[in-house]
């Protein structure tokens, strides 16, 4: 299973600058081994609130991105639903304070570690840092000045 955490799948809604490049690492996988969690929904829908609120993005347009995200995710990724076992770990992470990880960034961890993910995807850099101290499989795809390569080839 492939995980993949909410900066990773915002450039396939929303025009960004590494759009091409996370299409082009999406093509390298199956769907069947795509996952991410109901808290990426969560952090989607934030995401465009935000957007709205500050004039980046109209309502319409906000809308027409979330129903495409959830198209994406219902046709393509299995959900995974965050429970008690993952709060734990999220916790021991972000007491370590040298990895600098953010609360949402320790939960998509701890989703993704307790369910054994064999690649954890991201393009918050800090969160692909931060993963490795405990060991687990962090990566941003290859893609240009985000660090490591993982997408196969």
């Amino acid at each position: 299973m492939r995980y993949f955490d909410t900066s990773f799948l915002v450039p396939l809604i929303l025009p960004e600058v590494t759009s091409d490049s996370v299409y082009s690492c999406f093509r390298n996988f199956s769907t069947d081994e795509l996952a991410v969690s109901d808290w990426t929904r969560v952090e989607i829908a934030s995401l465009l609130a935000r957007d709205v609120r500050m004039g980046r993005l109209d309502a319409d347009s906000s809308l027409k991105a979330a129903s495409r995200f959830e198209s994406m995710i219902l046709e393509s990724f299995t959900i995974l639903l965050p429970d008690r076992k993952d709060y734990n770990p999220a916790r021991e992470w972000l007491c370590n304070f040298e990895a600098g990880l953010k609360s949402d960034d320790a939960l998509h961890l701890a989703i993704a570690a307790n369910r054994k993910a064999t690649a954890i995807f991201s393009l918050d850099k800090r969160m692909v840092a931060s993963g490795k101290l405990p060991g687990l499989p962090t990566s941003a795809g290859g893609l240009s000045g985000y660090g490591d390569s993982c997408c196969p080839g």
